[in-house]
Parts: C-alpha cells; structure tokens; sequence
C-alpha cells in the first residue's frame, strides 16, 4: 500500500515552513563541485524530511541531492522496495538571491517506476501531488480538467537555454517558434506550472533525477506529454541527466516536438 498524499504533503509544507521560509534570501551558502549553490537550507530540509519520512514509512530508503553520489548509485540499482527521492530545495540561487521561485520536489520510486509525486511552492501555498494512474491535484483540485487551445506560435514557452544543446540554443533564440518566453529557475515548478496551463510548452537540458521525478509525474497524471530530446521516455532511475521537452495538448506538443526535430521512434534529428 502506498503512502498518503495527505500525510505526505503535511510532512513537506510544515518542513519548508520550519526551515526554508525563515531563512529565505539568506546570505550563508557555498558553491559545489558541480556549480550550484548549497544553503544550510537545503540541508535542514534534507535531515528533517529523511528523518520524518524514516520514522513514519520505515521500508523505503531515502535518496536526496545532497548525498553521495555513490549511495545515490546504490540506492537506484534496486528500487524494488522503493525509494523516496527529494530535491530539498529546488531553485537555490532563486531562494538565497531573495528570487520568489523556489520550491521542494519529494517523488517515491518504485520498482523502476515513480508511483508518488510532491512538489510544494511554500511562497505561494500551492501543493502540487499526483499518484500514478489516479490524478494529479494541485490543493485538493485534479489538474488537467482545464485544457485552452494554443497553437504553439500563440504559446508560452518555458525554456531553460543553458544547459540545451548550443545549435538549438540559438535557433530558439533568434527564430522563436512561441510567443514568449520565461525562465522560472525551479525545474520542479516548470513541470508543474505546465500543468496547470501556466506555461504551454516546455524545454529544459540536463535535469538530474530530482529535479523531474515528482514533477514528470504530476505533468503525466495532468494528461501531459513529454519526451528527452532524444525520442524517449523521460524518466529513468539513474543519475544520467535527461533534456526534455513537454506540454499539457497534445495538438500542441506534437507541434512542438516536429518544431524541435524530436521523433518518438527515431529520436532527435
């Protein structure tokens, strides 16, 4: 039997409210080996949570950004038992530069497979949560039920252009196929805000595990679709980062994936 949502998203909005709102825009963080910034928020989110988590489903193991990569590894080569994957803090330069785009992404894997999905903006309020083949809800309400038609040059697209390869970086940013375009700095929030149609089209290179576990979920159960730029599903259980593209329409990301090359069979071209 699964976890609650219910008693799982207590677990992660009283955390974030304990240790993340109080230390909001704060200045103590340091640089890892990999660039991104680490806070003593993420920290205290990652203990509390792992210990919260321990003491209430004591089955699963715990996976967190800030571990060993090597226990990462480990704990990934079997998920037959399942294994709580959090992003502690989603979007750390937004949170320690005083940006208001941060969020906590919280995913369960199990069996080679994300069956549970929780991703909580503490600013906003809003807690975003899907179980596999039973919804996604953003507070309470399904998502997907609302779906406006767009076509993609009327869109908005959500687009990170950093990590994306360098010849489509340019393309999209000297012939823009959308009407505009926005960089949130939370993968977790990009996925969610796709599906709750607060962006049309998204794109996104080099997102690691939990970053896009939770939220590939949540979009999926929304009625979403997505692909790696290389034509295939998007989630795998292991640490090799995916390049993604997604929307909420299918009219819409079947427009969006023949603009971008990406073929489901054949792969990116």
């Amino acid at each position: 039997m699964l976890p609650d949502l219910k008693q799982l998203s207590e677990i992660v909005i009283n955390t974030a409210q304990e240790q993340l709102l109080p230390r909001f825009a704060e200045i103590g963080s340091r640089q890892k080996a990999d660039g991104s910034l680490l806070t003593d928020a993420d920290l205290a989110m990652q203990n509390q949570i792992g210990n919260l988590l321990a003491d209430r489903w004591p089955a699963f193991d715990f996976l967190s950004e800030e571990m060993d990569e090597k226990i990462q590894t480990r704990l990934l080569a079997n998920t037959d038992k399942g294994v709580w994957c959090l992003d502690p803090l989603d979007g750390t330069r937004n949170f320690a530069a005083g940006i208001p785009c941060f969020g906590v992404s919280l995913a369960l894997i199990l069996k080679q497979e994300v069956v549970l999905g929780l991703v909580y903006d503490p600013l906003r309020g809003d807690c975003f949560s899907a179980q596999k083949d039973q919804g996604a809800w953003l507070n309470g309400n399904l998502l997907g039920r609302r779906r406006p038609s767009f076509s993609l040059q009327e869109g908005i697209g959500l687009v990170d252009f950093k990590r994306l390869p360098p010849a489509l970086a340019t393309r999209l940013a000297t012939a823009p196929p959308y009407s505009s375009q926005r960089s949130l700095g939370s993968v977790a929030l990009d996925w969610c805000w796709i599906a709750a149609g607060h962006g049309h089209v998204y794109l996104h290179g080099r997102q690691k595990l939990w970053d896009y576990a939770a939220g590939s979920l949540i979009l999926s159960e929304a009625g979403g679709h997505a692909l790696s730029l290389a034509g295939e599903p998007v989630f795998r259980a292991t640490l090799e980062p995916r390049s993604v593209a997604a929307a909420l329409e299918e009219s819409l990301f079947n427009e969006w994936i023949a603009w971008l090359g990406i073929d489901s069979k054949m792969g990116a071209q």
